[in-house]
């Protein structure tokens, strides 16, 4: 999982044209959202590279959503990960209700 921090930066380095030493920190929580809304277990489960793709567009059309109405970066945080619990709670519900049956 550290890995994807220093490529998320290196990505984020090359679309700013810009370097700084925070470059890519805090992108953790989106890519664990985006492949848990793509249907990635966090109990242990394999998830698909569509879903995963799924996720992450889904993901970034919330924050450049919640960017466009100018919301606060600390609530853009609540937001998603609030988002976040949501997944991971529909995803140990619906895993309980086919262990059931």
């Amino acid at each position: 999982m550290q890995h994807f921090g220093r490529y998320s930066g290196l990505i984020l380095t090359a679309r700013l044209d810009a370097a700084t030493t925070s470059a890519g920190t805090m992108y953790e929580l989106d890519a664990i959202a985006a492949c848990v809304i793509g249907g990635t277990s966090l109990i242990g489960g394999v998830g698909t590279i569509p879903g995963a793709l799924l996720g992450a567009l889904i993901m970034a059309s919330l924050d450049n959503g919640m960017s466009i109405i100018n919301l606060d970066s600390y609530w853009q945080s609540i937001v998603k990960g609030s988002i976040l619990v949501l997944a991971v709670w529909v995803d140990i519900y619906s895993r309980k209700k086919q262990a059931s049956k």
